[in-house]
């Protein structure tokens, strides 16, 4: 088993450029597993790197890949890797700066990964992971979301958004949600207390929040605005028509001004797979996924999430 098959793109461009190709198995270093994937999914993020909007850092080094999450089977435990056994269904994140998940095989540390959610399939865990990490990280950490207190969810359709709206009603909070006329119902599904048509309602009409959760990253000034003294605002996206500006502001309202805005680049590890998993199981949050695209179909599942209108996840299946 030296090859497998993978996700490629040769050059920065539109979904087309994406293909099904052939790399090798990675090799273990110590202290990690290597991973028969099942599923992946389709990441915001993804797009815009494959666009070439984010070249400073992805380079010009092809072929590249994509997927950085994933759900799938222990295939292989490598020197110094403990807690694990072969066969274990897992699920986890490649780190911070690395992809290539929408493949057969990823090798990962073992800190990057969990026991995946017994209760769920690897297509309908996968749809949770990504938003799931992301919404406790801000909420809980970054924003310190309170019971009682009133959370906006911006995107609330969406991979994130879709997760970031029941995990703020795990947390006790009184959910207003912003999504697109089509997606109305579906967010009211997920338990939202009140759901807006984002193309109706100006920012100015929607009152006054204490915590502010942005999938969007656009109007960021706007949005802080709505901030109550004391409230916490948390970007998860960046204006990429208006990129300098946006990460300008951003930085900014992070130290200035007593409505902070709080942004991060998420890194998950083995203890928040672990609490997510949890919560999945309990019933407390529920999968979102929009469509299930086999690996073959990449180009296909990155024009879909381009053209919007998302309900939760694109997800991969790879076997």
């Amino acid at each position: 088993m030296n090859q497998m098959r993978a996700a490629l793109y040769d050059r920065y461009g539109p979904p087309e450029v994406l293909y099904e190709g052939k790399v090798p198995v990675p090799d273990l270093e110590p202290g990690e597993v290597l991973i028969r994937v099942h599923a992946a999914s389709v990441n915001g993020g993804e797009l815009a790197g494959r666009a070439g909007k984010m070249r400073l850092v992805t380079g010009r080094r092809f072929p590249q890949r994509v997927g950085i999450d994933f759900v799938g089977e222990i295939a292989e435990v490598g020197p110094s890797a403990t807690g694990i056994r072969e066969g274990e269904r897992v699920w986890g994140f490649l780190g911070r700066t690395s992809s290539g998940s929408a493949a057969e095989y990823v090798a990962v540390p073992t800190r990057q990964i969990a026991l995946a959610p017994g209760n769920l399939t690897p297509v309908q865990a996968v749809s949770l992971l990504g938003g799931g990490t992301t919404s406790i990280t801000a909420l809980r950490d970054k924003a310190r979301l309170r019971p009682g207190e009133r959370l906006l969810v911006r995107g609330a359709s969406g991979g994130v958004g879709s997760v970031a709206v029941q995990i703020g009603k795990v947390f006790g909070a009184h959910v207003t949600a912003l999504a697109s006329p089509k997606n109305l119902d579906f967010v009211r599904g997920l338990g939202a207390d009140e759901v807006l048509d984002y193309t109706t309602t100006r920012p100015e009409g929607l009152g006054v929040f204490d915590v502010i959760m942005d999938t969007v990253g656009t109007q960021h000034p706007a949005y802080r605005r709505l901030l109550a003294p004391g409230g916490r605002m948390v970007a998860i996206a960046f204006d990429l028509e208006n990129l300098l500006t946006s990460v300008g502001y951003l930085l900014g309202s992070s130290v200035h001004g007593s409505r902070r805005v709080r942004f991060f680049s998420g890194n998950p590890r083995h203890e928040l797979f672990a609490e997510l998993t949890r919560y999945a199981q309990n019933g407390d949050v529920r999968p979102v996924v929009d469509t299930v695209h086999p690996l073959a179909s990449i180009a296909a599942a990155h024009r879909a999430l381009e053209a919007g209108g998302v309900r939760g996840k694109h997800v991969i299946q790879v076997v």
